[in-house]
């Protein structure tokens, strides 16, 4: 049997409130595992706990009691970390290096040797689509371009898990869909990925399963497919439908015991719209 790249169990997490005899509960027996290779998307509301099981997870706060583990191993042990890229949600960087610098830094940190370190840098700015900018000081990049800097540092030493803390906050539609087809080359090489978000829709094209939290606690956690679809209910899609077809499908169903219960004209995503608008500057 296969070990979770990721399994959090009755983990609590109380913050004490300073100069107050009160106490914040962040994170309240959760449990919930991450099968390797799939992408799990931990959802919720601001506030929910997300960040803070992150934090847990990546050994950079203590719990007050449960368990997290990465790959078998107890995430407090520093030695379970060698197989896990992290991005931030706000990542910082020295701004008067280049991309290049960047990364060169952070490898060195995680002790590659030079070697291998010059390929593994013209592979992840090629990876992350800033070949042309890895000169460039970071100072000078745009959200987007952190953004994707910040998840090749992530990428350094091949990790086998990936761990994302709202990787798309602050991003325009473009930026948005640039980080999820990365997140999809993840997942087709193999690689496991955790990425926390409040934004359903921003994640739906790429998990495999969800968990949705809501004070500190899992109140639903499936495959993403179950959990967006609708009980007893079928949608079909027609092209070009002749004219009185609505009244023979709506005639058909009601023969068969069922109802027709809406009827509406096949639609685009507002973002997908704005991508197209906007390729190739509206041409």
């Amino acid at each position: 049997m296969s070990v979770a790249a990721v399994s959090i169990t009755g983990l609590t997490k109380v913050y004490p409130v300073p100069m107050r005899r009160q106490k914040v509960v962040a994170v309240k027996d959760l449990s919930f595992q991450v099968q390797e290779g799939e992408v799990y998307g931990l959802l919720g509301p601001n506030g929910s706990g997300k960040s803070t099981t992150l934090k847990v997870l990546l050994g950079l706060v203590s719990p007050t009691s449960g368990e997290s583990k990465i790959f078998g191993e107890d995430s407090r042990d520093y030695r379970s970390h060698r197989s896990v890229g992290f991005l931030p949600e706000n990542p910082y960087f020295y701004k008067f290096l280049t991309g290049e610098e960047t990364l060169r830094f952070y490898g060195r940190i995680c002790a590659l040797p030079n070697r291998q370190l010059d390929s593994r840098i013209g592979e992840l700015l090629s990876l992350v689509g800033l070949e042309e900018a890895g000169n460039r000081r970071v100072g000078g990049y745009s959200k987007g371009m952190l953004q994707r800097i910040g998840l090749a540092q992530a990428l350094i030493q091949n990790p086998r898990l990936v761990v994302l803390d709202e990787p798309t906050a602050g991003l325009d539609p473009v930026g948005s869909r640039q980080i999820r087809d990365l997140i999809l080359g993840l997942k087709e090489s193999g690689k496991t990925v955790l990425l926390t978000s409040h934004l359903l829709e921003q994640v739906q094209e790429v998990c495999d399963r969800v968990g949705i939290m809501s004070k500190g606690s899992m109140v639903r956690e499936g495959k993403l497919g179950e959990l967006v679809t609708v009980e007893g209910q079928t949608e079909y899609l027609i092209q070009d439908a002749p004219a009185g077809l609505e009244e023979e499908i709506a005639a058909l169903a009601k023969a068969a015991g069922a109802k027709l219960i809406e009827s509406r004209k096949a639609r685009l995503t507002l973002e997908r719209v704005f991508l197209e608008a906007t390729r190739d500057g509206g041409r």
